[in-house]
Order: structure tokens, then sequence, then C-alpha cells
């Protein structure tokens, strides 16, 4: 694969003859190597409601799966009425993270995990995840979720810590590496935990419109990238990802 600091420019030379006003990053487990950081104030809050579901819903799950408090394969029934109350008999929470359902799947798994924890899915991830994370700056306002850049950063950066060092609290390794991998067998599309497989070893997270924010992640390459297109713009997914991920050689 391409040294990171090229695919940075690769990417940079893109978004720049593309959709030059995108808030973007490309970078490893030590953080960024380039992105717009220098182009807007820090405390920037950015919409970034469309990854909603993996900012705030995947990493609450994750916290309650890794207390026991949750099994992805217990029917959701058996955790009682509120936590079933709309889904097919016998549906599991792993049925819902790994089939798309759009807004009806997200919306049963937020009740799932307020049903299980007692409190609000936005304090709970605030508390166990956010925070501990450092990133102050994410929350919702009126409904919407909003993040900085820096706070999008240190979350990719926590999925991708170094080897030698201990994953800080937040998100568990088990979480992350359970998530990242094909949960579906060989059913298609397949899927992980509300992450897609994608081409070079990435795994990618994105809004349902065709052209809203995406975020992906390369465990085998030490990898990431996101990206928060400008509205009406439509820069393609596809061509960032190759900007970011293709490798020099097939692998």
């Amino acid at each position: 694969m391409m040294p990171l600091c090229d695919q940075a420019a690769a990417v940079r030379a893109l978004v720049e003859s593309t959709d030059p006003g995108a808030v973007w990053a490309v970078g490893g487990p030590e953080g960024p190597h380039a992105g717009s950081d220098g182009e807007h104030p820090a405390d920037t809050a950015f919409d970034v409601d469309g990854l909603a579901a993996v900012l705030a819903l995947w990493p609450a799950l994750g916290s309650l799966v890794d207390e026991g408090v949750l099994s992805l394969h217990t029917p959701l029934a058996a955790y009682g009425e509120p936590a079933a109350e709309g889904t097919p008999a016998g549906t599991t929470a792993h049925h819902l993270l790994t089939h798309p359902g759009g807004t009806a799947h997200l919306t049963h798994l937020t009740r799932l995990v307020e049903h299980l924890s007692g409190s609000p899915l936005a304090d709970l991830v605030t508390t166990r995840v956010w925070h501990p994370l450092g990133m102050t700056g994410t929350g919702y306002t009126a409904g919407t979720l909003h993040a900085p850049l820096a706070d999008l950063v240190r979350f990719l950066c926590h999925l991708l810590p170094p080897a030698d060092q201990a994953a800080p609290t937040g998100i568990s390794r088990t979480w992350t590496t359970e998530s990242l991998r094909i949960r579906t067998g060989e059913l298609t599309p397949a899927r992980g935990l509300l992450w897609d497989p994608a081409p070079h070893g990435v795994w990618t997270h994105h809004a349902p419109k065709d052209a809203g924010p995406t975020l992906w992640i390369s465990p085998r390459h030490h990898r990431w990238a996101l990206l928060l297109p400008t509205a009406g713009r439509g820069m393609s997914r596809t061509a960032f990802r190759e900007a970011a991920f293709t490798p020099t050689a097939p692998e």
C-alpha cells in the first residue's frame, strides 16, 4: 500500500478539485496525517447526524455487551416488552445490527439500549464513551448530533490503538474486533455490526444519503479516513476511498 503521506496528498488533490469546502481527514493510530482542520475554527461542530448510528448507538451497545448486560443472540423479548416492542418474534440485536433496516432498526436498538441502561442514549454514550475519549465537543443539539473534526479524529484513532498500547476506556478492542468482521455468513450483502466491508481491507459506515458523511477504517493497514462533503456537491465516496486506501500492488 502507498505510504500514508502520499495517499494523503492524493486525497487532498481530489478534494480540492471536486469539493474544496468538504471537511475531511486521513490518518492512523497516532493521529491525522492531513485534513481540513486548518480551514475551520477548531471548535466548529458539524452536523454528523448521519453518523449517529456508529458514533453513539454502536459504542453504547458495545458497552452493554462488554458489561454482560446484553447478549447479541438473545431474543429481545427476553429483555422485556419495551425492548421487543414492534419487532418480529425471535428478533435479536444481532439481526438488527447486521441487516439493513433503516431508521426502524436503529429505533429498536436505541429503545433496547435505553431500556437496559435505564438512561437516554445521549446520556449513556456521553458518560461511557465521548467524555472518556476526550470528545467533549460532541453532543446533540435540538435532536441533531454535532461534533468537531477533532472529536471525529479521536474516535477513529481510538479504534486503531498502537499494538504495544492497551486500548483506553471508551470502546473495547473486543467490541471493535467483533464488529469489523463478516457477521452474515454467506448472506449478501455482507455486513459487520453496523459497519460494512469495502475493498482493500476497509470497513465503512456512512449516512443513508448517497453524498452524506462517511467514515472508513482499516485495522489491517492501521489507517482511517473521514469525509463530510459539502451539501449538494456529491463527491464520490468511492473516489475518496480509492484515493485514501488503494494499494500500490495487488493484495
